[in-house]
């Protein structure tokens, strides 16, 4: 990678969270500090209809800490929403009030689904990822509570604005949950203490695995004809980069994420391989196997593991190495995590010597259970900077495997490639960000070696 162009720093970063010139319009604007707490009901509202999006409203509802109720709904797509909004209301009955003149469809649906709620509300932003800075912009200008789903960026530029937005979100203590559920983790939350209390002595080196069967819209067959393009991208944004930074942003960033919080540090630079293997017919943009080495200041090291395929040794989990002993972060899938700690670096019953009891609480609901908590207490909140951190550290693995080259933390920050620009301006009848090559009648695909300042 070349060096940075405009002389933003990982530390530089770390310090100020970056700001970008004109990135919101909210400068000047002065919005009062906002929280529920004039209301004993807190309304939400969901924007993106998936599962995810439906998982997080089912979490919302379930809080304890008092009234809460779900008033608007909206989707891009009115299938989606009609199926989310059955399932939520067949399990809340009581507490989703959303009527036909409250479940909005469209491009613009985001703006009129905040436009019910209150200042100091809630709105839930579980669109494809490239959505999110369009839709944290407005929830900011709405004075709203947020909760968003990660990742939170997919490009060097987005990061920035994330970024630069979310100073102004500060500024109206807005509080500000990101879906990296595994740093609510009890078990986790325990480990991460023991580590650094130092009980594995010093970390020399981290594991993390998702080797498992394709999923998600991670391999995408050919667009049926009488599809349009735009919608098909967003409908299976797994497989696109512009979407969601393809299945490695969407799918590794929990391991990534709660590996570098036991290190408690995020790698400088990464280098990375991988491949497209057994394609058939599929157009989507993703590799099938993805082979990353972070390195830390320190020089200790990550190595992560992803693979999308039938028929091959599966492993969901991520571990720890230290000079004094080993551990367990996670052992099958995000929860429950089951951590544990051994002497030296053999897993075995023998070599025991600390495992997180069971049953764990799940911490999908407990991120809800906090969030909701700081927005009655009127606590400080606000995950985004760590959300777009754990983004940017997603990013510059994949950047690695789709260049073949080494990628440093500020090589990733300050790439210019901006996978989709514009998308504040997009509309139902707008092209899709991504075009098929007239050429090879194919969507770009990275080339490891033969284009190495972008990824496609």
């Amino acid at each position: 990678m070349t060096e940075p162009q405009n002389g933003a720093t990982r530390r530089d970063f770390m310090k100020t969270g970056a700001t970008v010139a004109g990135v919101s319009a909210l400068a000047g604007v002065a919005i009062p500090s906002v929280h529920a707490a004039e209301s004993n009901t807190i309304q939400v509202a969901l924007v993106g209809c998936g599962g995810r999006g439906t998982g997080a409203a089912g979490n919302a509802l379930a809080t304890k800490s008092g009234p809460i109720k779900l008033v608007a709904m909206a989707d891009a797509f009115k299938d989606r929403l009609d199926d989310s909004y059955s399932n939520l209301h067949a399990e809340n009955e009581k507490q989703v009030e959303v009527p036909k003149e409250r479940q909005f469809v469209g491009f613009d649906a985001y703006q009129k689904a905040m436009d019910v709620l209150k200042p100091g509300d809630v709105v839930i932003l579980a669109t494809p990822p490239a959505f999110r800075w369009v839709h944290f912009n407005y929830a900011i200008q709405k004075g709203l509570n947020v909760f968003m789903e990660k990742p939170v960026t997919v490009d060097g530029p987005t990061s920035k604005r994330m970024l630069a937005l979310n100073e102004e979100a500060k500024k109206k203590s807005l509080k500000v949950g990101v879906g990296l559920m595994c740093r609510h983790c009890e078990a986790r939350e325990e480990l991460y203490k023991r580590v650094k209390d130092g009980e594995l002595g010093d970390i020399l080196m981290l594991r993390a695995y998702r080797q498992t069967s394709p999923v998600g819209s991670a391999i995408v067959p050919p667009k049926p004809a009488n599809v349009n393009e735009l919608e098909y991208q967003i409908r299976k944004f797994h497989g696109f980069l512009w979407a969601s930074g393809g299945s490695f942003s969407d799918f590794l960033i929990h391991n990534i994420d709660e590996s570098c919080w036991m290190k408690d540090a995020w790698p400088v630079k990464a280098t990375g391989s991988g491949g497209r293997h057994y394609r058939g017919d599929a157009i989507d943009q993703n590799f099938d196997t993805y082979s990353v080495e972070y390195t830390f200041d320190d020089g200790a090291k990550m190595f992560l593991e992803g693979r999308n395929e039938p028929g091959c040794h599966q492993e969901f989990a991520s571990y720890i190495h230290g000079t004094k002993g080993s551990a367990i972060i996670s052992s099958n899938s995000h929860t429950p995590a089951r951590c544990k700690i051994y002497k030296g670096q053999k897993f075995s019953k023998a070599n025991l010597v600390w495992q997180f009891p069971q049953p764990e609480q799940n911490p999908y609901q407990l991120e809800w259970d906090h969030l909701i908590n700081a927005i009655r207490k009127d606590k400080l909140f606000n995950e985004v900077q760590r959300g777009v951190e754990a983004s940017l550290v997603t990013s510059m693995g994949r950047m690695a495997c789709h260049t073949g080259q080494m990628v440093t933390f500020d090589d990733m920050l300050n790439c210019a490639h901006e996978f989709s620009p514009g998308l504040d301006k997009l509309t139902g009848a707008s092209p899709a960000p991504l075009q098929i090559s007239k050429t090879t009648g194919k969507y770009p695909v990275p080339q490891p070696g033969l284009v190495t300042n972008r990824e496609y």
